[in-house]
This record gives C-alpha cells, structure tokens and sequence, in this order.
C-alpha cells in the first residue's frame, strides 16, 4: 500500500470518528482538489480555492529584488547561490541515503558542498546563503546550527532567518541548490535556476507536480565541478512551466480570497476597504565579511590593469587552471590569528572617525610595525573607498570610480583594491622599474582591477597631513 499523502490523507485531515477536523481546507490549485478526492473522499466537501498568499507576498515584492541583494551585501555584477533544505533525513541538510533509482538523498551534501565553494568560487564574483527549515533549527537548536556553518560563515556565507528572511532572499537569488522542499518550488515558480541536490522521488507522490519537477529539473553531478555546474545551470537556464503553473491558480487574489472565506465563516460583513497582504520587509543590511584568510592570485594584464580572484579554501581556483601569483590577505578579526604573520595584506572595515582605531591612518601604520612580514595594511572605510599603507609610504586613499552607464560607485569590495596594488608594486619589471615608481604611476593614472568578467576602476589619491584627500 503507497504511503499517505502528506497532507492530504485521513491521518491529518479526519478526527478518530471520521469526520474532517477543518471547517474549510483552502486549496492553491484545482489539481489538489482532485488528488484530495482521490486521498480523502470525506474531506473533499470542506476544501475552498483561495490561492497562495505567500506566494502573492513574493511575487508583490519583486520590483524590490535589488534593495534584496543590496541588503544582503551582494555587489553589482555578483551572483548569489542559495542553498536550501528540507526538514528530513532525505533533504540536502539530512544525513542520507542513495536510493535505487532516486540518486542521492541528503547525507552531508552541505557539508561536501561548502568544502567546494570554499575551493572554486571567488569571493568576488560570488556569495552564498542558506535557508534551512525552522524544524532543522528546532531539532538540533541554534547553537549546532551555527557551530556545523562557523567557517562558511566566516567566509561570507549569510545564514537566512527560516521565517523572516527566506523570501526576500530567494527573491535575491541568481540560483538555488536544493531538494523536495517547498523553498526549492518557490524558486522554480519563479523562474530562478534551480540544482537539484537530493531527489528522494520514493518519498513523493507520484501524482504531485512537484514529483514532476524533481523528475524534470536538472540535478548536482557530485564528481563535476561545482562552479562549472553553476555557470551551465545560469547560462543555459529555461524554467520549466510546471512550478509557475501549479503553485497557484489564482496568483494576486488569495487576500480577497481568504478574507470573503473568514468573514463568511464568522457570519459578518467584510469591511469596505481593499483587502491586502503585508508587504515582505527590508531586512537589515548584511555585509558578509569574510575573516577566514583569502589565498588571492593576481595577474597583471597591462601597465595598471590587475586580474584579481579571491578564495577562502585551500586551493584556490580548484577545477580550473588559474594563473598567476599567489598571496595571503587576512582581516585582522580573523580567528586564525597565526595567519596574520604571514599576511601581504592585513585589512578590516571600520567608520573612518572611530575613535578605537586612531583614524586609518594610524591603524595602518600600527599594522605595519607589529606585523613585519606585511607589506601593505588596508582600512576599508566605506563600499567603494579605503586607506591603504604600504611599507615605508605614507597613506594614499583608493576610491572606485563612478560606472559612466550607470553611475553606481559599488564596484569591487575595497579589500581587492588593496590586493591588487599589492600586485602591481610586486611585479617584477624588465626595465627595473621601482615599486616606487610604480606606485607613483597609480596615484598618477589610477589601478584597473577585473574581477570575473567585470572591470573597476580605481583611483588612488594621496592623504594630507590630517587625514584627508588633498
């Protein structure tokens, strides 16, 4: 006998005497009337079509997506990857079984994964988040749940609030690695790219649509590269219809809905005014700062031109064949603490008048005498702009310049700028020019820094006696 159907078998929907425990059960779609009639005759009477208002929230706030992706910190021309999992053993936060049939279901794919990202995505060109189900947090508790992603989150993953958050943030997605829950449905509603990193079909219905989904949407190759994966996923993205046409039948109308059904079931009059839902809100901004030291390869294109990539793993660029040289930058808040001594670049973010730090001037020089092995310090002072100090130089200031298109000064994350001066005094040059003379030339004509495909340029002005540009 095929197992009940979540939600909509006699178990959950009849009391011990048989009759339905509900007044109403409200339907998304006219599909789940029939798979109801078929699971449960006796509560097909009570069932009332009235659409999904969570949907309605998400697809009301997507005008809003950008002030999303901002809130969470993600720079222009990054892609953000939300990761996302059910609640059970067979969800890609559970501990796993491969099923005949089914592929692999869970067990420790998150833990897999995030050794991957560490290794093959630059921090530059891409953020990660998680949502996890409120039951996985309730299950193991908050404190574990923080504990198993520590180092992900050190290295610039956002840990999404399971009820606050999760919209807004799979509004900000550019893809979603996930499974058989309902996150994973949202986002194909969307349209938003979806991986597929366990598929437990034996535990669906296979009359469901989002059986259909998992048997359609593409799924994780554990042995490929996770990268590629992702940039093929994006590229050759076309959503399939099933997701947008089942989650509801109805998309805009579930307030109008649900509220005729309330007020008739309360056998008062519905009040004169529009019936609405509550917008979804802003979130509170989340930088993703990265503590985890970053092994950074840079190449020098040109005369100022510098290709940067930034990773936290511990082979940087894994899956493909980067070139160029290596070196270390470390925030100064990094738990690693003995990395620092081995840093070419010490860097931390902070107002510029914060007392505790001096000014940027001060804590950069107060970098350089206690680490010696550093060779440039950078205070990162705002979005576009920080104070950098390289060994036995005075302060200069880096500032991004403005796009000519579209005038957005957020470029780069200002900690690249100091990377990628780093790079261009540390070449080596035939003509036996100085790291002076170079230096000299970026305050002249400025840096020209490329991070992916995209590139920003920078400009570096020297500081007056008292702290400021001149």
């Amino acid at each position: 006998m095929p197992a009940p159907v979540f939600g909509l078998a006699p178990p959950w929907l009849l009391s011990d005497r048989g009759a339905p425990v509900a007044d109403a059960l409200v339907l998304s779609h006219p599909e789940q009337f029939e798979r109801l009639r078929l699971a449960c005759p006796e509560a097909a009477p009570t069932a009332v079509l009235a659409g999904d208002p969570c949907f309605d929230r998400i697809l009301a706030a997507r005008p809003r997506r950008e002030r999303f992706r901002r809130a969470l910190g993600i720079r222009p021309g990054q892609r953000l990857v939300l990761l996302t999992s059910t609640w059970n053993s067979e969800s890609l936060f559970g501990d796993g079984t491969e099923v005949p049939g089914d592929g692999w279901c869970g067990g420790d794919v998150v833990a897999a994964l995030l050794d991957r990202v560490a290794d093959e995505f630059p921090v530059d060109e891409y953020r990660f988040a998680a949502v996890l189900h409120p039951n996985i947090w309730h299950g193991h508790g908050p404190g574990q749940i923080r504990a198993w992603l520590d180092r992900a989150r050190r290295g610039g993953m956002a840990l999404i609030d399971p009820l606050t958050g999760w919209r807004q943030a799979l509004l900000a997605a550019d893809a979603v690695i996930g499974d058989h829950g309902s996150v994973t449905y949202y986002a194909a509603a969307l349209g938003t790219p979806v991986l597929l990193g366990a598929v437990p079909l034996h535990a669906l219905d296979p009359d469901a649509p989002i059986s259909a989904f998992m048997r359609e949407a593409p799924r994780l190759d554990p042995e490929a590269s996770l990268a590629a994966q992702i940039d093929e996923l994006i590229r050759c993205h076309r959503p399939l219809p099933g997701p947008a046409e089942f989650t509801t039948s109805v998309p805009g109308e579930s307030a109008v809905r649900l509220r005729k059904l309330f007020y008739s079931m309360m056998g008062a009059p519905e009040p004169g005014r529009p019936a609405t839902l509550e917008p979804l809100p802003l979130p509170g901004y989340e930088a993703g700062t990265v503590t985890v030291p970053l092994r950074v390869l840079t190449r020098v294109l040109g005369p100022g031109e510098i290709a940067v990539g930034r990773w936290t793993g511990a082979r940087p660029g894994a899956g493909s064949d980067p070139a160029g040289e290596l070196h270390i930058a470390v925030h100064e808040d990094t738990r690693e603490v003995d990395r620092l001594e081995l840093a070419d670049v010490i860097f931390r973010e902070g107002e510029p008048d914060d007392p505790r730090f001096g000014s940027p001037s001060v804590w950069t020089a107060e970098v350089l005498r206690r680490h010696r092995g550093c060779s440039l310090a950078a205070y990162v002072t705002g979005p576009s702009e920080c104070v950098v100090r390289v060994r036995d130089e005075e302060p200069l200031r880096m500032v991004a310049v403005p796009d000519t298109e579209t005038a957005d000064v957020a470029g780069a994350d200002p900690a690249a700028y100091a990377s990628a001066l780093h790079a261009w005094l540390a070449t080596e040059s035939p003509e036996a020019v100085t790291a002076h003379a170079r230096l000299e030339r970026a305050v002249t004509d400025g840096l020209v820094l490329r991070t992916g495909d995209r590139l920003h340029r920078v400009r570096v002005v020297p500081l007056s006696p008292s702290g400021s540009a001149y």
